[in-house]
């Protein structure tokens, strides 16, 4: 770890799993009573609208019940310890929308897929934090219209931040995938963007993911055991 100064962490659904958050992947995960045409595409949202904000309130209410888990707390940890040193930095890139990351402690994370907790409005463009129900078509702060929507990316849309996570991508000299499956793009393909450009690359998952093969080491089990251990590892050693 001498050599590493600057570290990007992209974190999926694993971590959270253990927080109590569904992946909908899993059996009994989010989209199995819906078709995710219908719940998490533009063209769903245009023909039901109802549903789909129905859809994120509970989603969004089901959140707010849940913790963060050691793993969250170590990478927490990392960011406040890391990036206190000079000329260390580190960004936490995640695919959840959750706000667990946040709720640790952590300062520097980038949610490419957006953020429950957020409201986007379709008039202004503007958003807003938010917590209430989205389903009885509520004003936006901003602009008054009643035009808001989940801000959350749905299939079809561009990731936020790709211009951001990719600088970080460039300069990095470690990347980390914590929990994730290895299938969804462009993240699918930040490893390999990462080794190319010379970084070290690492996975922590449950299982291997699609693109193990892409990493210099994976190792498995739980996030919420992996985690602390590489991050007490990580700080003791540098």
């Amino acid at each position: 770890m001498d050599n590493v100064r600057n570290i990007v962490i992209l974190t999926g659904a694993g971590i959270s799993a253990e927080s109590g958050i569904d992946t909908f992947r899993s059996d009994g995960g989010l989209w199995e009573q819906h078709r995710i045409e219908d719940v998490a595409t533009p063209e769903g949202f245009a023909r039901d609208p109802d549903l789909v904000l129905r859809f994120y309130d509970m989603r969004r209410e089901a959140v707010l019940t849940k913790q963060p888990n050691p793993a969250h707390d170590a990478l927490a940890k990392l960011d406040r310890e890391w990036s206190a040193r000079p000329n260390h930095n580190l960004l936490i890139v995640t695919q959840n929308v959750d706000d667990l990351h946040e709720r640790a402690g952590a300062a520097h994370v980038h949610h490419m897929h957006g953020e429950l907790r957020s409201a986007l409005c379709t008039a202004c463009m503007k958003r807003s934090p938010w917590d209430a129900p989205m389903s009885d078509r509520p004003a936006c702060p901003q602009c008054g219209v009643n035009a808001l929507r989940p801000d959350v990316v749905w299939f079809g849309e561009m990731p936020y931040h790709m211009d951001r996570i990719y600088g970080f991508l460039r300069r990095a000299d470690l990347f980390v995938s914590i929990g994730t499956s290895g299938a969804v793009y462009p993240a699918a393909g930040f490893v390999r963007d990462a080794r190319e450009l010379g970084a070290q690359t690492l996975e922590l998952n449950l299982e291997r993911s699609e693109g193990s093969a892409w990493f210099g080491e994976s190792r498995l089990g739980p996030a919420s055991k992996l985690v602390p251990q590489w991050v007490d590892e990580v700080l003791r050693v540098s």
